[in-house]
């Protein structure tokens, strides 16, 4: 059977992906039959429609799913489409209470346009009582018209859907996780919509683990135990782990949800000195790197061991100590990149995903490559752009051992780290950043100017 779902209009790059991979987590064969990031209006093949309503129960980009019961471009064809392929349907609906709504994407109706295109449907042998509120059954005719519809003043929309309401999504839960109603936050908290749309490209879900190694104050974290996944984290800045005191914690703010049970733990540590032991026990990795903008990105270590020998003299004494601060030394943004897929290459089972966002320019020029691993195939890649710049949600799958390539892996194991010495040579993107993402001879140009 076909459906129709209808996204909401944001995050147009996210809305297939979080789709296709709820079907996985729900075990649905599901098939695309037409979509456009240009339109909310998505039609699949799914089997039946317990099928459709698990596909939505977790969704937040999608709004509802439909039972599609005809497509056109015309009326007049819409209507013969109804009346040739679902006759069969129309005794179940006799005598239940319904209402027919108008979505019209791009356009606009008068009213009473819309009681005569509604009333155009008055074959359908419906004789139960019409209710705005709360009816057994929900019908929408959805029109897709052209861009600029309204001021253009175009008489019809290029495309008519009809269908049945038969699930909605849990797109509420923006609200509930909304950060202006979270007790602990700061300015990096990922905002719920994508914390939770990331969770579940990721594949979150009961009986996983899921890490973050930059958790921060926890969005992800609590977006993937939303989702019922156990959520770990761990960050090399001690007071994003440590909070407040009190509610203002990442902890707190675990309670405030009332997941308490779903927070595994969270540790102070950075990701090139973890902890974490390095074996196939995770289900999921999911995080928001530092882009290292509004500093130089830092490891823990010494800048220069050699020099800075009585550092680590007193890193030995001092560890346990509250105040103690360990050193720190700048760190490659592109290392770090290459890090996390090593990290995730020796953490994830077969088949767990890594999901994590990168900054980019919108220029193909300044713009960085998504780095690759051969342990790790590329599942999709998701943009979310501003105005000089963009980020992008990368989600990688581990594959089993028998499906990498060796002679690739050996030579990934040879290849030499980026080294650099300053927060700018170890970051092209924090250049550009700063330069308002020109060119560099132009840059040069108006220094000298």
């Amino acid at each position: 059977m076909e459906y129709l779902i209808r996204f909401s209009q944001s995050h147009e790059s996210f809305r297939l992906p979080e789709i296709q991979s709820l079907a996985i987590v729900e075990g649905l064969d599901l098939e695309v039959i037409s979509y456009s990031d240009e339109s909310p209006f998505c039609i699949v093949r799914l089997e039946s429609e317990d099928a459709a309503k698990a596909l939505l129960r977790r969704s937040v980009l999608a709004q509802t799913i439909h039972e599609l019961w005809g497509t056109a471009e015309k009326y007049d064809e819409l209507h013969a489409a109804v009346k040739r392929d679902t006759a069969h349907l129309w005794p179940k609906y006799k005598d239940v209470s319904f209402k027919i709504n108008i979505d019209a994407y791009q356009g606009s109706r008068t009213e009473k346009n819309k009681l005569a295109l509604i009333n155009s449907f008055a074959y359908l042998p419906f004789e139960g009582l019409i209710l705005l509120k709360s009816p057994d059954q929900e019908f929408t005719i959805f029109e897709q018209w052209e861009f600029d519809s309204v001021p253009r003043d175009l008489p019809n929309p290029l495309k008519i859907h009809f269908g049945r309401l038969v699930g909605h999504s849990v797109r509420e839960l923006i609200k509930t996780y909304d950060l202006k109603k979270r007790g602990y936050i700061s300015t990096t908290s990922m905002d719920s919509e994508l914390a939770l749309v990331t969770a579940n490209i990721s594949l979150a879900a009961p009986g996983k683990i899921f890490y973050d190694p930059f958790v921060g104050t926890g969005s992800f974290p609590i977006a993937c135990a939303h989702f019922g996944a156990l959520g770990l984290g761990s960050d090399i800045d001690g007071r994003s782990v440590r909070g407040e005191g009190g509610k203002k914690s990442l902890k707190g703010n675990f309670k405030q949800y009332g997941l308490e049970s779903l927070l595994g733990g969270v540790f102070v540590s950075d990701l090139t000195n973890s902890p974490v032991r390095r074996a196939q026990i995770l289900d999921g990795i999911v995080c928001d790197p530092p882009y290292g903008v509004r500093e130089g990105l830092k490891v823990l270590g010494c800048r220069d061991p050699e020099k800075d020998v009585w550092l680590v003299e007193k890193g030995k004494r001092s560890y346990q100590k509250p105040t103690f601060v360990p050193p720190k030394r700048p760190y490659s943004f592109t290392a770090m990149l290459d890090d996390i897929l090593d990290f995730a290459s020796d953490t994830l089972v077969d088949n767990g995903r890594l999901s994590f966002w990168m900054p980019s320019a919108n220029d193909e020029e300044q713009e960085i490559p998504i780095p690759t691993h051969p342990r790790l195939s590329v599942v999709v890649v998701c943009s979310q752009v501003f105005n000089k710049w963009s980020r992008r949600l990368i989600t990688y799958r581990r594959l089993p051992d028998s499906d990498v390539d060796v002679a690739a892996l050996a030579q990934r194991k040879r290849e030499e780290q980026v080294k650099g010495r300053t927060a700018d040579d170890l970051n092209s993107f924090r250049r550009a950043y700063f330069r308002g993402f020109k060119p560099e001879e132009a840059s040069a140009d108006v220094v000298a100017g």
